[in-house]
């Protein structure tokens, strides 16, 4: 057995462990802190171990159910112990988004799938960010999944939010954002894609 298979047995040994329920209650544990391991989330959400794509998707999933960020810091965490791993951007991509309107909602709800098929329901506890690109001037939109941890929206998936969203005053300010389940959440000044236009 290759000495990576062999490391990535013993984490995934360990996380089955922890995470014998959907989510395991991760915030729960204060493991003793065991160093950095060698495991990176690239930019695009792909996992990999010693420089090697980690390609059993329920490894992955199964590694990301107990995920946690400490401060600056993402972790995997077990009842018995805590490894810091890299992440380039975000530990998620969002990758599918569905439309509902619900009349109790007051209109939209945005849900958004992850790349591990977690889903998201946009609301006051699952805000939409927008953040400055600076290779192209633009914005990369995030959502919350849960306890500090966010999920990246693929292109396509800004392109479709963007044709869902309206004008607002926010604060004395014209912006353009998106609404989903009775919350606002602003992109833009309204003013700045004028001049773009």
């Amino acid at each position: 057995m290759s000495r990576v298979r062999a490391g990535l047995d013993g984490l995934a040994a360990a996380a089955r462990v922890a995470s014998r329920n959907a989510l395991p209650p991760v915030h729960l544990w204060n493991p003793p802190y065991c160093g950095a391991i060698d495991m990176r989330i690239a930019a695009d959400g792909t996992w990999f171990y010693e420089k090697t794509p980690i390609g059993r998707m329920g490894l992955v999933k199964l590694f990301a159910s107990v995920l946690r960020r400490d401060g600056e810091q993402y972790v995997l965490v077990t009842p018995v112990e805590k490894v810091g791993i890299t992440v380039d951007d975000a530990p998620f991509m969002a990758v599918e988004m569905q439309l509902f309107e619900v009349a109790e909602a007051g209109g939209a709800v945005l849900n958004f799938r992850t790349n591990v098929d977690d889903w998201v329901e946009c609301g006051p506890e699952h805000a939409l960010r927008f953040e400055p690109e600076q290779a192209t001037g633009g914005l990369k939109p995030y959502v919350h999944v849960r306890a500090n941890l966010w999920a990246k929206l693929t292109r396509a998936l800004f392109y479709d939010l963007v044709a869902q969203a309206e004008e607002r005053e926010v604060g004395g300010t014209r912006m353009f954002g998106i609404s989903s389940r009775g919350a606002f959440f602003p992109m833009a000044p309204a003013a700045t894609l004028a001049e773009l236009a």
